[in-house]
């Protein structure tokens, strides 16, 4: 439902038919070809605001994209607050069975994850079903794990707030960066964005989400941003110190079912050398 159309003001409660957003990113130290890569994060996916069926049709618009790349940002599994019958990782990652991508498909894990898998609460944050179900698909999960890509690598982080103030965080930049050789270009996919702020990362791009945009947008006013950095680091791209950052708005819910100026979307981006 769109009201007073013409100042773009836009009331969303469901996930169905996100906006795609595009960014056309240049490094001097991007060496590879220009790469494609198509993110959906922060799915919550849960009856009837996120369902399969509208996972179904965004995998067939990200498809339409034709991207190299495809990443699963974080946050499969739906928050405590928002009601109606959730969809477990499994049916969420079935649900998107149709995505494929020349390069693969990847994903990392988000707070919720954790945060609102049962048997990661029973088992005191040791394993989530969310790696069960990345291992029953076609998908690849980095958990703090690294993998080398035609002229770069890909790396993904583990959550850096995976439950509650008593948990600390689970990304492992030294484990995920072990196999990087020195110097070679880096794409991180981290599912929150405030690890953008450490200045001695390699990566060219990070690939975030967690945030949802604030999902209330007031004319850029976000008054609920889930950041150690407020309105830093709360949407769309920041460049710093020649390295780029891009959060998406994603896809799903977090607390209630609304977005106001803030649709799911489908992030898009191209990185260059020129």
């Amino acid at each position: 439902m769109q009201v007073f159309s013409q100042a773009n003001f836009m009331f969303r409660f469901t996930s169905r038919h996100p906006k795609i957003l595009r960014y056309d990113l240049t490094s001097p130290r991007w060496m590879a070809d220009p790469l494609k890569i198509a993110m959906i994060t922060d799915l919550h996916t849960v009856r009837p605001w996120t369902t399969l069926d509208h996972l179904k049709g965004i995998a067939g618009m990200m498809m339409a994209e034709k991207p190299d790349l495809i990443v699963l940002g974080g946050d499969f599994l739906a928050g405590s607050y928002i009601p109606g019958p959730r969809h477990d990782a499994f049916e969420t990652l079935e649900a998107l069975s149709d995505l494929s991508a020349p390069l693969g498909v990847y994903g990392v894990l988000g707070n919720h994850d954790w945060l609102n898998c049962p048997e990661a609460r029973r088992n005191r944050f040791e394993h989530t079903t969310v790696d069960d179900a990345f291992r029953a698909s076609p998908f690849t999960l980095l958990s703090n794990k690294a993998v080398e890509m035609p002229g770069f690598w890909l790396v993904g982080f583990d959550s850096q707030c995976p439950a509650d103030s008593r948990v600390d965080g689970f990304h492992d930049p030294e484990a995920a960066y072990r196999d990087v050789p020195e110097g070679a270009p880096v794409v991180l996919i981290a599912h929150e964005p405030d690890y953008f702020a450490e200045e001695n990362d390699p990566a060219i791009l990070q690939l975030s989400g967690h945030t949802h945009g604030g999902q209330i947008n007031l004319g850029g006013w976000r008054p609920v941003v889930p950041s150690r950095y407020g309105k830093r680091y709360a949407y769309g791209h920041t460049e710093e110190n020649g390295r780029h950052l891009v959060v998406s708005g994603g896809i799903g819910y977090s607390t209630v079912p609304l977005r106001v100026s803030q649709p799911p979307e489908i992030t898009v981006v191209t990185l260059s050398s020129t």
